[in-house]
């Protein structure tokens, strides 16, 4: 199973340079801009630098999480996410494509590179997560919405 080891953390960073902003996406209704920062946001929720409302059920927490961080199977599409990092609700707003881009980039490899006892945030809704469950959801969440833009 795929986590943000230095390997992937590498194709992500390969993968997110294709992106543009002109690139359309296959599905939803986020611009290259709004999902570059939608996923900036995701990433400094769980490195405690932003926080966000949560909806962790005994649901959430035990056979979702399962699911989500271990299942062989593509995230679905349209799952809905907390408000505080959606584009079309609290999240931040784009600025500049460049900059946004060489943001994620940055938080990517700060995330991928914490040590094990970085004190990582709870997930919003599947509450706390051990090191390897955070890199698998780091890897998976880029890569959902890099698919998201054919990349």
């Amino acid at each position: 199973m795929q986590t943000l080891d230095p390997p992937a953390t590498r194709a992500l960073l390969e993968r997110l340079s294709r992106l543009q902003p002109e690139t359309i996406p296959q599905w939803g209704k986020m611009s290259a801009n709004q999902m570059i920062c939608h996923l900036n946001d995701s990433y400094s929720l769980a490195m405690n630098r932003k926080s966000a409302s949560e909806q962790i059920t005994f649901l959430n927490r035990t056979l979702i999480r399962w699911l989500a961080l271990r299942a062989p199977m593509p995230w679905p599409k349209g799952v809905p996410t907390r408000p505080e990092v959606d584009q079309f609700g609290g999240g931040t707003p784009p600025t500049s494509f460049a900059l946004d881009k060489a943001t994620l980039a940055s938080t990517i490899q700060k995330f991928a590179g914490q040590p094990s006892t970085f004190p990582f945030n709870r997930h919003p809704i599947f509450g706390p997560l051990t090191h390897w469950e955070w890199m698998r959801w780091g890897y998976l969440h880029a890569d959902h919405h890099f698919r998201q833009f054919g990349l």
